[in-house]
Parts: C-alpha cells; structure tokens; sequence
C-alpha cells in the first residue's frame, strides 16, 4: 500500500497532550525542553521550582540560536521527540516542550497546558515524596 505525504498549507498544529488523560503522573518521567531567554520558557522554569518539582522533572536549557547548535544533543533529542509525536513531523521546534521520556514523544508545546500540567504534578501526593 502506497502511502503520499501532502505538503502542509498552515502552521503545525500544537501538541496538547495532558498528564493525567493519557499520560500518567510518575516522577522522574518528564523532561522539559526550555530556551534562555525565552518568556515562555522561564515562566516554565519559575513554575518548576515553585511547585518543588526540579528534583522529579528533568529539565534541559537549549541554546537560543538552533542554527548554530541544530545537531547539539538537547536538539536532536527534541528533533527526535517531535517525530514521535507526529510522524513525518515537519513542523518547527518549539519550546517549552514537555516529553514524555518513556514514549519519547512530546506530550505538549503550549505553555498554558504545560503549566496547568506541572501544577497537577506538584499536587499529586507522588510528586511530594519524590526526590
């Protein structure tokens, strides 16, 4: 069977994946991918610390031009990430990105989510013993 790969006429759409629908909450499964200097990003990073979760989420700082590290480690991880989410992903790397590490796909790019998700986490009686 033949399969044809149309060109995408808009943007990618965004990952909207949730912890607790689908993705269960245990610690040490997360990684979050995050860009100095980037607003969305360091409101991410005060969430994480906030809510005590630094210690059961793992969190990676990409360089802020992926031109001139595309094939850094943390890139191409999250490349990797991406295309597990949505194959023949062709989209742009956003971040934040939280992926899920068992799955390596991305669970979620959109911010709003991704907070909501880490207040979840921070709630949930796994995550206050874990270290």
């Amino acid at each position: 069977m033949s399969h044809t790969v149309l060109p995408r006429t808009g943007p990618a759409p965004a990952l909207r994946g949730r912890i607790g629908a689908g993705f269960s909450p245990v610690p040490h499964r997360y990684r979050l991918y995050l860009s100095a200097g980037c607003p969305r990003s360091l409101r991410v990073t005060a969430a994480l610390a906030e809510l005590g979760l630094a210690d059961s989420v793992a969190a990676t700082v990409l360089a802020p031009a992926p031109g001139a590290d595309a094939d850094a480690p943390g890139h191409t991880a999250l490349r990797l990430a991406y295309e597990a989410a949505g194959h023949h992903f062709d989209g742009e790397l956003t971040v934040p990105a939280l992926v899920d590490t068992w799955s390596g796909r991305v669970v979620s790019n959109h911010t709003p989510d991704i907070l909501d998700d880490l207040r979840f986490l921070g709630a949930h009686p796994a995550f206050r013993t874990a270290s």
